[in-house]
C-alpha cells in the first residue's frame, strides 16, 4: 500500500502542531478522522472535512494509516495500550508515531504493535507550528525502511521526511535537534547579555553577527525575539525540557556519561519554569537574567567601561 488520498488516515492529537498538519492533509484531499482528549479542538477541524471520532478506538479502526501528535511517551503508551487503539487497528495497518518520546519507548511500542501485525515508525518532527502549517517540517524517521516509503508521500505532505534508521533512530535525531536548539538559543541568549550588560546595543550586536560563522535559524529568529522581548509560546520551554532529558535517559542508556552542554541547558529550562513559567524557549534568557541580578545603572556603567578603553 502507498497512501494516495483515497487511504483512510486517523490523526490523533490535534494541538498547536497536530491541527495545523490535519488540516495540510485535508487540503491534499485525504479522507481524515481526528480526535482529541479535548473534543473541541478536532471538532475545529469539521469545517475542512474532517470527521470527529469519539475515542481513539473509534477514529483507527477503519484508517490505513494513523498518525499520533501527542505530548508524551507515557501519553502515547496510554492511547495505545490502554484506550483500545492497538487492538481495534487492522493487521496491516501502518501506525506513525509524530510524538517525541524516548527511543526506548518508541522501539517498544514497535515491538508490541508487530505482535499484532502493525507496522510502526517513529517520525519526530521540527519545525514548529510555522513548519507544520507551511508544509516545511524536518521530519526524522525510523523504522524499516521498506514501510517508511509506503508512509514517504503522506509524510512529504507536512515537510521533508528522512528515514534515518531502524526502530527509535527518529527520536534519537531528534534528540540531537533538540540538543543542538536548546544549547544555540543558551549561546545566543548568552552573548546577548554580555553584549546588552557591557554597553553595547543588543539588536545591533546580533545585525552585525548576521551573516558570519555566528549566523544560524536561531539567532535570526529567537535572537530576535530576544530583542524585542517577544516570549510568547512558539517552542514550549516545558517540551524542550521534556526533550533534554529524554536525551540525557538516552544517553544513559548506552553508557554515554557526559553531555554537558545538554545537562547545562536542561537546568536552565528547569529554572526557567520554576521562576517564570512556560514561556517561548527563547526565554532563556530571562532565566540568564535571573541569574545574573544587576541594578538599574548597568547599562550606564557598561557603558562608561566601554568609553574608557576607547
Amino acid at each position: 500500500m502507498t497512501p494516495s488520498p483515497s487511504a483512510d488516515v486517523a490523526f490523533l492529537g490535534i494541538g498547536l502542531m497536530g491541527s495545523r498538519q490535519a488540516r495540510r492533509l485535508l487540503d491534499a484531499g485525504y479522507t481524515l478522522t481526528v480526535w482529541n482528549r479535548s473534543r473541541d479542538k478536532a471538532e475545529a477541524l469539521a469545517a475542512f472535512g474532517a470527521r470527529v471520532a469519539e475515542t481513539a478506538s473509534d477514529a483507527v479502526s477503519n484508517a490505513d494509516i494513523v498518525i499520533l501528535m501527542l505530548e508524551n511517551g507515557r501519553i502515547v503508551t496510554d492511547v495505545l495500550f490502554s484506550q483500545g487503539v492497538a487492538e481495534a487497528l487492522q493487521p496491516g495497518a501502518i501506525l506513525v508515531d509524530m510524538s517525541s518520546i524516548k527511543p526506548a519507548e518508541a522501539q517498544e511500542h514497535a515491538r508490541r504493535l508487530q505482535e499484532r501485525g502493525v507496522h510502526h515508525v517513529d517520525a519526530p518532527v521540527s519545525g514548529g507550528t510555522t513548519g507544520a502549517e507551511q508544509g516545511t517540517l524536518a521530519i526524522m524517521a525510523g523504522g524499516e525502511a521498506e514501510i517508511f516509503g509506503k508512509v514517504e508521500p503522506i509524510l512529504g505532505i507536512m515537510g521533508r521526511p528522512v528515514h534515518v534508521g531502524p526502530h527509535g533512530a527518529g527520536q534519537l535525531a531528534k534528540l540531537a535537534n533538540q540538543i543542538i536548539v536548546g544549547v544555540t538559543i543558551g549561546a545566543v541568549a548568552e552573548a546577548l547579555l554580555l553584549a546588552e550588560r557591557g554597553g553595547a546595543d543588543p539588536a545591533k550586536v546580533r545585525e552585525a553577527l548576521r551573516g558570519g560563522f555566528a549566523e544560524s535559524r536561531i539567532l535570526e529568529l529567537h535572537g530576535q525575539r530576544m530583542v524585542e522581548r517577544d516570549f510568547v509560546t512558539r517552542g514550549r520551554s516545558v517540551t524542550h525540557l521534556k526533550d533534554l532529558d529524554n536525551a540525557l535517559d538516552a544517553a544513559d542508556r548506552i553508557d554515554l556519561d557526559a553531555l554537558p552542554y545538554t545537562a547545562l541547558t536542561a537546568d536552565l529550562f528547569r529554572g526557567l519554569l520554576e521562576h517564570a513559567g512556560d514561556l517561548d524557549h527563547s526565554g532563556l534568557l530571562v532565566e540568564l537574567e535571573r541569574r545574573n541580578p544587576t541594578g538599574a545603572s548597568a547599562g550606564s556603567q557598561g557603558e562608561a567601561r566601554l568609553r574608557s578603553k576607547s
